[in-house]
């Protein structure tokens, strides 16, 4: 483990909590957790970054999943098969990453999110409630090809809002509610963070000592985030869901300026 002081420990392990609860709500955690940690450790490589914060990540993105599968109507053979073409999916993106320039790719993403932002508030009623009877065999393949090997592509290739883009697939797709479909994302999410973490563990690209302590704030934060979205229900997530949309155009926005 780096020479980490403990001011640095300390807003480490409180933006990994903070990250797990954004994470069990609706996806995108790693907009806080990666910048925290490249700038806690600006002596740290990338590839260690990226590896520790796949360890954190996977930590609270399970006790997130364990916590809504007690508690939600989660089809989990069905975010399972959704999670497994999406680690595939994301396999073949970073096969296909080398040869994408993220500048090209930033201001594409930027309107998609905006546009996405745009339905949600135009569509009060997206996600809100789940439609009645079992999901269809068309719209469960539907699911797997499109969100799981479509966003996990789009995770190997690019990665930025991963989370919540599934969490916005899987409700147009299969017609789930806010919640739920924020459930179904964090077992999707469990799979290709495993692939992830393995590759960097055979990697040895993880501080695991470092990883370990933030893991006990993130699951701490992804358990709450999840216990407060079963509570409060959809129209919060869809709060949350839009702040965190627009803090990503934001994000790429300054990205983009900068590079």
């Amino acid at each position: 483990m780096p020479d980490i002081s403990l001011t640095v420990l300390i807003l480490l392990c409180l933006a990994a909590a903070a990250a797990g609860w954004i994470d069990a709500v609706v996806g995108g955690g790693g907009l806080l957790l990666l910048p925290a940690l490249l700038l806690g450790l600006p002596q740290v490589s990338a590839a260690h970054i990226l590896g520790t914060n796949k360890a954190v990540a996977i930590v609270g993105t399970t006790g997130a999943a364990v916590t809504y599968a007690r508690r939600a109507p989660v089809d989990v053979r069905t975010a399972v098969r959704i999670g497994l073409m999406a680690l595939t999916g994301s396999m073949t993106g970073a096969f296909f990453a080398a040869g994408i320039s993220s500048e090209t790719l930033r201001p594409v993403i930027m309107v998609v999110l905006l546009g996405v932002a745009a339905f949600v508030m135009l569509r009060p009623s997206f996600g809100r409630e789940q439609a009645g009877g079992p999901v269809g065999r068309r719209r469960t393949v539907l699911a797997i090809v499109l969100v799981g090997g479509g966003i996990g592509f789009y995770d190997g290739l690019f990665g930025p809002g991963t989370g919540t883009f599934l969490v916005l697939g899987l409700t147009a797709v299969l017609h789930l509610d806010l919640v739920t479909a924020s459930a179904t994302a964090k077992i999707v999410n469990v799979c290709t963070n495993a692939g992830a973490l393995a590759m960097f563990a055979y990697q040895g690209t993880v501080l695991w000592q470092l990883a370990g302590l933030m893991a006990v704030f993130n699951l701490a934060g992804g358990m709450f985030g999840a216990r407060m979205a079963l509570r409060k229900g959809s129209e919060f997530v869809r709060g949350v869901l839009l702040v965190v949309v627009f803090s990503l155009v934001a994000k790429l926005a300054y990205d983009q300026w900068t590079a």
